[in-house]
């Protein structure tokens, strides 16, 4: 009984010690092929055409392996000649992590920034604590919030150490453009302005200073041709009229030089802001130029509040909306109104034609004012060129002189849209010599005024075709915070 005990108890032990291995034996299998599996994997990931080689696995791997190690040095040496041409670059490039602490920068940064190459820290250090712009670092944030592309000028007045050389640093017009790059990094490129400017300045005072020695001439000779004109006769007092016309043209032309040299200069005299009621300003240069409308049987055509009152310089305002609405009459065909667009707008809002005059805040509003005609436009090419001095647009845009026709719509109809027409006071004109009207052109300088007046005025202006009209769509806004009221009634027009 004794010996049978024992000899279960022996086949028992076997049988566990079997099992045991049986299971040690699968666990091992079901490893080994797991590490196959994701050593297959990894030779697939790291060289696709290594795994159908007859190799084994860690065959596989090692080659692999190398392969790796060759293109990492491949793309560190494409690293190493990308980093060579950004520090041999006519632009500046300097670089961040997510925290603002400065990483590499080229040779041209560091001339504008007046970083010395002892200076680069070993530890990471703050941009702010080896560059003290603002505006940098106001670029830096913008690029980082919006993750695109982002640009910015200023003035860049370097910081020195030495206070005997405060007043021999120079200062650096700067253009910076920003870069999102990966895990929070920014570069920025910076293009130094100050060259273009300072030639742009040596334009504008050429300019200036030749107008000043022109005014002086101009005027004798105008004098002189206006004595003569009373003494002679036919024909030659034909000559002496057409040089009367042509002093007087180019008296125009430098007067306008000379305004333009002003504004831009900033004038000795600083705006005389007073309230005016724009409505009644727009009325008054429409009358003015109602004349050289009335030979094209023009009409304006108003919409807007009947009365709005901003603080501006009336006299330069009133110059800038006879500089606009000059030019829209010389591109004007006949019989077509001129329309004009007045509206307020509140904080951030875009621009609507059929914006609401009653429901406008009584301040904290931009003003938005809109002269819109119907010609031709401007050629596409023109646009980021039509408010540059002495920029002619391209030739196809050209003052219309047809003889209007019995087929042509009239000038006094209504536009339907509810706007307000004012008609001429009289038929189209035609020349003392019987041929059509035709306005000369201009002096190129008209919009360039427009723009700085604008500027001065701490608002805007802009220039695109009207996708109703067809024709130029100039856009004048002044910005908030600005006091505004604004009141509607009947219009009157005198």
């Amino acid at each position: 009984m004794q010996h049978w005990f024992f000899e279960v108890l022996s086949i028992v032990a076997i049988l566990e010690f079997l099992s045991g291995l049986s299971i040690g034996l699968l666990l091992l299998w079901w490893q080994r092929s797991r590490f196959h599996a994701r050593l297959d994997n990894l030779t697939r990931k790291l060289k696709p055409d290594v795994s159908d080689s007859p190799f084994s696995s860690t065959s596989q791997l090692a080659l692999a392996i190398g392969h790796q190690q060759k293109v990492q040095q491949q793309l560190e040496q494409q690293l190493e000649t990308h980093r060579q041409i950004v520090q041999v670059a006519p632009v500046g490039y300097l670089q961040v992590d997510d925290e603002n602490r400065f990483i590499w920068c080229n040779w041209q940064a560091q001339v504008m920034l007046s970083i010395k190459p002892e200076t680069y820290p070993t530890q990471p250090r703050l941009l702010m604590e080896l560059v003290r712009s603002y505006e940098l670092d106001a670029l830096i944030e913008q690029t980082r919030n919006t993750n695109k592309l982002c640009q910015s000028e200023w003035i860049y007045y370097p910081v020195s150490a030495d206070p005997l050389k405060i007043a021999t640093q120079k200062t650096y017009a700067l253009r910076g453009y920003g870069m999102p790059l990966r895990e929070h990094q920014i570069g920025i490129f910076l293009e130094n302005r100050q060259e273009a400017i300072s030639i742009m300045q040596q334009h504008d005072r050429w300019a200036s200073d030749l107008a000043h020695e022109l005014k002086t001439p101009l005027t004798s000779i105008r004098l002189v041709a206006e004595t003569l004109q009373s003494r002679l006769e036919p024909p030659l007092k034909g000559w002496v009229d057409r040089l009367i016309n042509e002093t007087v043209r180019l008296s125009n032309l430098v007067e306008d030089l000379l305004d333009l040299s002003r504004i831009e200069r900033g004038s000795p005299s600083p705006l005389k802001l007073k309230p005016t009621d724009l409505v009644e300003l727009i009325h008054s240069v429409w009358n003015s130029l109602e004349p050289l409308a009335r030979k094209r049987q023009l009409t304006l055509e108003y919409s807007g509040p009947d009365r709005l009152v901003i603080p501006i310089d009336q006299s330069r305002f009133h110059r800038l909306l006879v500089n606009l609405l000059d030019n829209s009459i010389k591109y004007s065909p006949f019989h077509h109104p001129i329309r004009i667009t007045l509206s307020l707008q509140p904080p951030q809002t875009s621009h609507s034609q059929n914006a609401s005059y009653s429901e406008v805040p009584e301040s904290y509003a931009s003003v938005h004012l809109d002269v819109i005609d119907y010609g031709s436009g401007f050629p596409e090419k023109d646009l980021p060129h039509v408010f540059e001095r002495f920029y002619r647009a391209d030739p196809s845009r050209a003052r219309l002189s047809v003889q209007p026709s019995a087929s042509q719509p009239s000038a006094s109809q209504p536009s339907g849209n509810g706007s307000k027409a004012i008609s001429s006071k009289s038929d189209w004109v035609s020349s003392s010599n019987g041929s059509d009207a035709q306005i000369q052109g201009g002096s190129g300088l008209g919009l360039a005024i427009a723009r700085q007046i604008a500027e001065v005025h701490q608002g805007s202006i802009r220039a695109s075709n009207h996708p109703e009209t067809g024709g130029a769509w100039l856009q004048v806004i002044l910005p908030q915070p600005m006091p505004v009221s604004s009141a509607e009634g009947p219009t009157k027009y005198g």
